[in-house]
């Protein structure tokens, strides 16, 4: 009976190790084809903490890269059981940084996705924690009983394996960064319809919100609801009002996408509806857009006009910074504004081109690779 115990106390342990292992390659492994969406999520929390936090955000580029491969890195080493020990105790490190701070986040809920799944699966915060609860219990146990973890290969094999996910981790941050992700999870998917994927059934659920009001009388402060608020009595004087989202309704998939002119007109539908061939191209923020990309898009911008195509240069930035930008790249595209958080889900390139018909995306391009 002993025997039989420890047998499926092995097993456990071993599946144990993988499952773990898997969760971080997954983890890894998305976030790693999607390096500035990565990015953006950590410049969101460094942001949102603000002081020292703040001012690090400029490097949040190189920390997505390196949080993703660490976890590639950790997932693939348990998984193959490769420096069993040194792996375990990277591992504990990660998941006593990461185990607080997500139960920060699921009290205080600073940014509503932690992210970290990147786009692939979306989990709330608490969600997240507890998740990352089960893991740090999984670990314990692997550490108690790290004598039961023998390796498959020879310390030589271990040892490239270990630079070999290393190199694997940053190439795949690289490659995508250069490129587009190699698994596109955003709403702004190939094949995509715009106006479908923004369309709101008729019986979907709508945002569900609990008002308070507080009043004051003879300097004591009350809070009422709808059914009970002192309507009417004047003793009572309005305070304040405040609105709790109880539950949220549906939200498609797409739900922020919108295109301005210079008066500000909506010209969304305009740009949607048309049947022929339209190029989006994105620069969200002017100061960071590639020149070189920038001259690319100027190049299919003249052939779109001898086709008789439709081109939409799309930005955030100032009517300023579009001035400047023009100037100093000779471009004669012209521009339009979008929302940037909007540009930035569109397409992970800065620039980056679209090309849609009747609302319908055909294809995407990190500007290096325009043709």
């Amino acid at each position: 009976m002993n025997k039989t115990l420890q047998t499926v106390g092995n097993i456990s342990l071993q599946v144990g190790r993988i499952l773990f292992g898997a969760v971080f390659v997954f983890s890894g492994f998305v976030k790693a084809i999607d390096p500035l969406g990565s990015s953006y999520k950590i410049e969101d929390y460094l942001h949102t903490f603000g002081g020292f936090f703040g001012s690090m955000a400029d490097y949040a580029f190189p920390f997505a890269i390196a949080l993703s491969t660490l976890e590639l890195l950790i997932g693939l080493n348990m998984i193959f059981n490769i420096h069993i020990d040194l792996t375990n105790i990277l591992a504990l490190l990660f998941m006593l940084v990461m185990t607080p701070l997500t139960l920060y986040i699921a009290i205080k809920n600073p940014v509503s996705d932690c992210g970290c799944f990147g786009e692939a699966l979306i989990i709330s915060n608490w969600a997240t924690f507890f998740k990352n609860a089960i893991l740090i219990s999984l670990l314990i146990l692997m550490l108690i009983y790290h004598h039961k973890f023998q390796p498959f290969l020879i310390n030589k094999l271990q040892f490239l394996a270990f630079f070999v996910f290393i190199a694997f981790g940053i190439s795949l941050s690289l490659y995508s960064y250069r490129h587009l992700p190699m698994i596109d999870f955003l709403p702004y998917k190939v094949g995509v319809n715009i106006p479908k994927a923004m369309e709101i059934p008729d019986n979907a659920p709508s945002d569900e919100y609990k008002t308070t009001f507080i009043y004051q009388k003879d300097g004591v402060k009350k809070e009422f609801t709808l059914e009970n608020y002192p309507k009417g009595d004047p003793s009572w004087t309005f305070v304040d009002q405040k609105s709790v989202l109880v539950s949220q309704g549906y939200k498609p998939p797409i739900h922020d996408f919108s295109i301005m002119n210079d008066q500000f007109d909506d010209i969304t539908q305009e740009v949607l509806n048309y049947p022929g061939k339209t190029y989006l191209l994105t620069m969200y923020d002017l100061d960071e857009t590639s020149i070189e990309g920038a001259k690319k898009a100027e190049n299919i911008y003249q052939k779109a006009l001898k086709d008789g195509d439709k081109f939409y240069a799309l930005t955030a930035s100032s009517n300023e910074d579009i001035k400047k930008f023009v100037a100093k790249t000779g471009v004669t595209f012209p521009f339009w504004k979008t929302d940037p958080t909007a540009l930035k889900t569109v397409i992970r390139a800065n620039p980056g081109l679209v090309l849609l018909k009747k609302g319908t995306i055909l294809g995407k391009w990190n500007w290096r690779d325009f043709k």
